[in-house]
């Protein structure tokens, strides 16, 4: 049985939304609050290979963390990763997963397709 999980920040209407899309499919998915509970390398490239998009498309480029960061569209994978391991706020949100697949939660129905 699959285990789906949302990468949730409850200061976020999106996220809130789409936490309450799922619970109203009778889904109680496992909840991971980024900002408090840190992604590590690993999941940031997993999640990244099951949305099937560049670390680039995945960050928040209007934070402020991304000036800070120095990141632009030519920076590399690596560069980008560490900084959201470093500022996990420049993180898109709410990432849902769910048995291997990914969607991000922009609009919130759109999580509907891996479920």
């Amino acid at each position: 049985m699959s285990q789906v999980k949302i990468y949730h920040n409850p200061r976020c209407s999106k996220s809130r939304q789409t936490l309450e899309i799922l619970k109203q499919q009778g889904i109680e998915p496992v909840i991971v609050e980024y900002l408090k509970q840190p992604l590590t390398t690993a999941e940031i490239q997993a999640i990244l290979q099951a949305l099937d998009i560049t670390a680039h498309q995945l960050l928040r480029v209007k934070e402020a963390e991304y000036k800070q960061h120095s990141l632009s569209r030519q920076s590399s994978e690596t560069q980008i990763i560490d900084a959201m391991l470093a500022s996990p706020k420049l993180i898109e949100r709410p990432i849902v997963t769910n048995n291997g697949r990914a969607r991000i939660g922009r609009p919130p129905e759109s999580v509907l397709e891996i479920l």
